[in-house]
């Protein structure tokens, strides 16, 4: 027997659609914006019917040498990044996740200390200085190497297997290092996964300790190139192409140029997210129950 709609029904249908179409709609037009001609875009505030088709953007945007090292910055930061943050919040999570450790309850203490506090902007350029990461790859990957809420999402995890089952293992003569990699890990694997896909989105967003230590721009990860064009496309353009007419092109392209990048740095992530979106619900619910 099919179940009977009511009009509640139809109103909770109704809102959902309104609020995805307001979700939707802001995608829509950064995408047909880096498409249009200019004068098209220019004759409405919010540009949303298709009446134009050029490359123009997409050409004077990829031209130049800064974006493909920008992209390549990001890569190398996304890819290096999120292994970083994996294996110490992996390995940081399986040893806080045993209740004998010594020292446990305050190494969780001031773990969680950390969520509240911070020592501020200006002990944590020094501390970045001394240590030499100034202009480097490391000053965007080291200082977010671990995310407190992650690691205490992966120690729950962890809590929920077995100990029997470990204690088999090692029995048969695995050690520790052999749990973790060969038998925790892979009963893990949805959280992993979860964890993972959060700290690629966030090491791919990346731009904050960029703008703090790295003065050098071809050091400059793609979301920084983009804050910059926001900020002063014409300036970048000339600094970048070095040549009258590229600056003349992104005074008559602006609009697009933006757009343009927009789409271009926000692509790799829409592409990744629906082969790993199922695991969000289901990776993230199974490391939340509280230990």
């Amino acid at each position: 027997m099919t179940p009977r709609h009511t009009w509640a029904d139809y109103s909770i249908h109704a809102l959902l659609m309104l609020i995805a179409i307001v979700t939707i709609l802001p995608f829509y037009n950064v995408f047909i914006t880096s498409f249009a001609d200019p004068a098209e875009v220019v004759k409405q505030q919010l540009y949303l019917i298709p009446t134009s088709f050029t490359l123009n953007s997409y050409e004077l945007l990829l031209n130049g040498s800064y974006v493909g090292r920008a992209l390549f910055n990001s890569l190398v930061v996304t890819a290096a990044g999120t292994f970083v943050n994996m294996l110490v919040t992996t390995c940081g999570a399986y040893a806080l996740s045993k209740k004998a450790m010594p020292g446990r309850k305050a190494m969780m203490a001031g773990i969680v200390f950390t969520m509240l506090f911070s020592g501020g902007l200006i002990p944590f350029y020094l501390t970045i200085k001394n240590l030499h990461l100034i202009n480097s790859y490391g000053a965007m990957i080291f200082p977010v190497a671990v995310s407190t809420f992650f690691l205490i999402v992966m120690i729950n995890q962890f809590n929920t297997i077995p100990p029997s089952l470990e204690e088999s293992a090692k029995i048969d003569g695995a050690n520790d290092i052999y749990v973790l990699f060969r038998i925790v890990m892979p009963i893990s694997k949805p959280t992993l996964a979860a964890i993972t896909l959060f700290y690629a989105v966030a090491r791919w967003n990346e731009w904050y300790n960029a703008m703090l230590f790295v003065t050098d721009p071809k050091m400059h990860p793609m979301q920084l190139f983009l804050r910059n064009m926001l900020a002063d496309v014409t300036r970048m353009a000339r600094d970048d192409m070095g040549a009258n007419m590229m600056a003349q092109m992104s005074q008559r392209y602006p609009d697009g140029l933006k757009m343009a990048s927009v789409v271009v740095t926000m692509l790799p992530i829409m592409l990744v997210y629906p082969f790993l979106q199922k695991y969000f619900s289901a990776g993230v619910t199974l490391g939340a129950v509280k230990e």
